[in-house]
């Protein structure tokens, strides 16, 4: 005679054996992937603090130890922005619960990076790019700290040659620069630092869309994608990481956070054939 699993133990099971592949696939990024990320800005890394170009230091952990996964998101210190790694370049893998690697923004990292958009600090470092000149010749703002506007010309121009069945998911964009909080938080989006972009709409998933997501354990969020990898590869060999990776998914959403990632591909460097 066999035995039926309860449904609990088998959503344990599938979850066990989800993060054991995601961590075999995957590591940690380490502080000094910060200043290799974003060598402009910032010098060293000098014992527990960030040192930036100006002389300007800040706590890498803020010794409050261990975090819920709410506190990880609500008040992150700079490690907590790493501490979760992003499977950069992988198939498709459906996130484990409550791994989100890049969800954590520390604000005063990224308030001295970008500037704050409530005070008006952002706009000044935009600058207009052509999104997919040769299909949709659209213009969206972005900021040029760090290069990102190049960044995006890039990925865009890589895009734009894609066959004609990739562009029902990326045009029009849904938007770039937007002084807005996140869903649902008091906390300002990638989007208000100019550094995020969402692709087309309507051919997207956002974990807040579907029924039954609230994020509780109770209620496990059902992931749904459909974002071709092709599309989500070119985007993170530029830098960018993808909401689609993210337990509390957005596949929409792209943003720049070279930290996360490996080192990326020159902007000059001519892009691939489309993957098979």
């Amino acid at each position: 005679m066999t035995r039926k699993f309860p449904n609990r133990l088998l959503r344990a099971l599938v979850t066990v054996l989800s993060l054991f592949a995601f961590t075999l696939s995957t590591h940690a990024a380490e502080p000094n992937h910060l200043t290799a990320a974003y060598p402009e800005s910032l010098e060293r890394i000098d014992g527990n603090w960030l040192v930036w170009r100006d002389g300007t230091r800040m706590v890498l952990d803020d010794g409050k130890g261990p975090k819920s996964f709410t506190a990880w998101l609500d008040d992150p210190d700079i490690k907590d922005m790493l501490l979760l790694p992003y499977p950069a370049g992988i198939g498709p893998a459906e996130p484990p619960p409550e791994s989100d690697p890049g969800r954590a923004r520390n604000k005063d990292f990224f308030d001295k990076m970008y500037g704050d958009c409530r005070k008006g600090e952002v706009k000044p470092k935009l600058v207009a790019i052509r999104w997919l000149p040769k299909k949709a010749n659209q213009q969206l703002l972005v900021t040029a700290v760090n290069g990102v506007a190049k960044r995006l010309e890039a990925i865009s121009d890589e895009l734009d040659r894609l066959p004609r069945e990739f562009d029902k998911y990326l045009a029009p964009a849904g938007g770039t620069y937007n002084c807005r909080l996140i869903a649902g938080t008091d906390r300002v989006s990638a989007h208000g630092y100019g550094i995020a972009i969402d692709i087309a709409v309507s051919p997207s998933d956002y974990w807040r869309w579907g029924g039954g997501a609230s994020g509780r354990k109770s209620h496990p969020i059902a992931y749904r994608n459909r974002i071709p990898l092709e599309i989500v590869h070119i985007f993170e060999r530029h830098g960018f990481i993808w909401g689609g990776r993210w337990y509390h998914y957005d596949t929409m959403h792209f943003e720049y956070r070279p930290e996360l990632l490996p080192p990326m591909v020159p902007h000059e460097a001519q892009a691939p054939g489309p993957e098979k």
